[in-house]
C-alpha cells in the first residue's frame, strides 16, 4: 500500500518501568517492544517511517544500527512536553508530505498490520481528517476515554487524569493509534497545554479538527488485546504470559504434547511438529523450529535453532545451531553458535560443541570440547577429548576424517588434520597432521621408579 507514512512515538522515559533502559527496549518474547511495532508497519511498506526518540535515545540508536529494520528516519524530542509535542518533531521530515500519516506508540507491541491497514482505508473511504482506533474494555483504567455523541460522531478524547467521574465510566478507550491527513500539522499548531500536566496532547487534535469543521472517524478493533499498552513490568509480564498461553494452546491443538503447561516457556514464533513431547522446565526461545517425534526434557534452553525429527535434547543448552534428524544431545551438553549436528549424531553429557560440523553417525563422548572443527562420518571421539583451537590470538581449525577413532583424554592441538580411519591412542597430545589409516601415539613413556626412602625389594 502506498501514499502513506508512519510515525512511531518512542521518546517517553517510561518512568513506571523503573529502569535504566528506555521502555521500548524492554523485550517481549525475546524482541524489543519497538521492534514489534516496526515489524508490523514495515509489512505495509510505507513511504516514510519516522521514529521519534527522546530519553536515552542512544540505546535505541545502537539497536537500530545492528538490526534489519530497514530505512528509518530518526528525529528527537529533546524536552518531554507530551505526545503532541513529540509528534510535532516529525514535521521537519513530513511537512511537505501530502499522503496519510499513521501514528502509533512504540509500547503497543501486538498491533496487527491488518488492523493498521483498515485504519488507513477507513480514513480514505470516509474522507476524514483523522481516524482513531478505538477499543472496548471492561477495565478502561489508565486509558483515554473516547467521547462519542449522537451515536457515532467522535467528538473528543479525554485523558484519564483529566476525565470527570462520568467520563471515567466510559468503556470505549483510545488505543493511541491514529491515521491523519495533511491537516495534522494545522491541528498540532493549535494545541495548548491546558491540562493537569501542562503538556501538549495528541488526543486534543481531535477536538481541534472538529472545531475546524473537519470530519473525524473511528474504527473499533475486534480484539482489544492488540492495543494493550505496556507501561509497567507487571503489564509486560501479563502480555508475555498471554502470548505464551496462546502459543501453547495452538501447539496442543496441533498435536504436540506439553506435560505441564504452567512450567514451560515457549516463544510466540516457535514451530513444533506433531507427537513431539515437551517436558517441564523447558525454555524455547525466539527463532526455534522443532521437528516431529522429538523429546525435549529437563531444564533445556533452545534459541534460534532448528531441531530435526526424532531428536532428543536432555537438560542441555542449544543456541544458534542446526540439529538434524535422530540426534541425541545431553544430558548437560552445550551446543553453541554456527554448529551443525548431522543425522544420528550423539553428544554425551557435559560436552561442548562450537563453530563445528559433526557429520552423520559420529559420537562425542562426555566431558569433551569440539571447537572450530570439521568431523567426518562415523567418528568416535572419546571422553575428555579437547580440540585446542585457540593460540591466544586467533582460532584454528581441527579436521577429523571419517571413521577415525579418537581415544579418551586426547588433546588435538590446532591447526591439525587427522586423516580417515586413524586411531589416536588415549592420552595423546597430537600436534602434527596424521595420515589416513595410521595409528598415532603422542604421550610420554610410562616409567616406574623408586620413591625416596623406599627400601622395599632392595638388594
Amino acid at each position: 500500500m502506498k501514499n502513506f507514512s508512519v510515525v512511531i512515538l518512542a521518546a517517553g522515559a517510561g518512568k513506571r518501568m523503573k529502569s535504566s533502559l528506555p521502555k521500548v527496549m524492554h523485550e517481549l518474547s525475546g524482541k524489543p517492544l519497538l521492534k514489534w511495532v516496526i515489524d508490523s508497519v514495515s509489512v505495509l511498506r510505507p513511504d516514510n517511517l519516522v521514529l521519534v526518540l527522546g530519553w536515552r535515545a542512544e540505546f535505541v540508536g545502537d539497536f537500530l544500527a545492528g538490526s534489519d529494520s530497514g530505512d528509518i528516519k530518526v528525529v528527537y524530542q529533546k524536552e518531554q512536553l507530551g505526545s503532541g509535542h513529540a509528534l510535532m518533531q516529525a514535521w521537519e521530515i513530513l511537512r511537505d508530505y501530502r499522503g496519510d500519516i499513521l501514528v502509533l506508540n512504540a509500547d503497543v507491541p501486538l498491533i496487527k498490520s491488518s488492523t493498521l491497514l483498515s485504519l488507513i482505508e477507513n480514513n480514505r473511504r470516509t474522507g476524514a481528517s483523522a481516524t482513531v482506533l478505538v477499543a472496548r474494555t471492561d477495565n478502561p483504567f489508565g486509558y483515554g476515554r473516547v467521547i462519542i455523541k449522537n451515536g457515532s460522531c467522535l467528538e473528543k478524547i479525554v485523558e484519564e487524569k483529566d476525565a470527570t467521574t462520568v467520563e471515567k465510566r466510559i468503556k470505549e478507550i483510545n488505543s493511541g493509534v491514529y491515521c491523519f491527513d495533511k491537516n495534522l500539522w494545522r491541528a498540532l499548531l493549535k494545541l495548548k497545554p491546558d491540562n493537569v500536566r501542562e503538556e501538549y496532547y495528541i488526543t486534543d487534535t481531535i477536538a481541534v479538527l472538529r472545531e475546524l469543521g473537519k470530519k473525524v472517524s473511528s474504527v473499533v478493533v475486534e480484539d482489544s488485546c492488540e492495543v494493550k499498552g505496556i507501561n509497567t513490568r507487571i503489564e509486560l509480564s501479563e502480555v508475555e504470559r498471554m502470548l505464551k498461553e496462546k502459543k501453547i494452546k495452538e501447539l496442543l491443538d496441533d498435536g504436540v504434547t506439553i506435560i505441564d503447561t504452567d512450567n514451560v516457556y515457549i516463544s510466540y514464533d516457535a514451530k513444533i511438529g506433531i507427537d513431539s513431547i515437551i517436558y517441564p522446565g523447558v525454555f524455547i526461545g525466539i527463532g526455534v523450529s522443532i521437528g516431529k517425534n522429538c523429546i525435549i526434557k529437563g531444564s533445556s534452553y533452545i534459541r534460534n535453532s532448528r531441531i530435526g525429527d526424532a531428536s532428543t535434547i536432555l537438560y542441555s543448552y542449544v543456541e544458534d545451531v542446526v540439529v538434524n534428524e535422530k540426534v541425541k544431545i545431553g544430558p548437560f551438553s552445550h551446543i553453541r553458535q554456527n554448529s551443525v549436528l548431522k543425522k544420528n549424531v550423539k553428544v554425551g553429557n557435559f560436552s561442548e560443541v562450537k563453530e563445528s560440523v559433526v557429520s552423520e553417525n559420529s559420537k562425542i563422548g562426555h566431558l569433551s570440547y569440539i571447537g572450530d572443527s570439521q568431523v567426518g562420518e562415523g567418528v568416535n571421539i572419546g571422553a575428555g577429548t579437547i580440540t585446542c583451537n585457540y593460540d591466544g590470538i586467533v582460532k584454528h581449525e581441527t579436521v577429523i576424517g571419517s571413521r577415525s577413532f579418537i581415544g579418551s583424554n586426547v588433546n588435538l592441538v590446532a591447526p591439525v588434520r587427522i586423516g580417515e580411519s586413524v586411531f589416536v591412542a588415549a592420552g595423546s597430545t597430537i600436534t602434527h597432521d596424521v595420515p589416513s589409516g595410521k595409528l598415532a601415539i603422542g604421550r610420554v613413556r610410562q616409567e616406574i621408579k623408586k620413591k625416596s626412602g623406599d627400601t622395599k625389594n632392595s638388594p
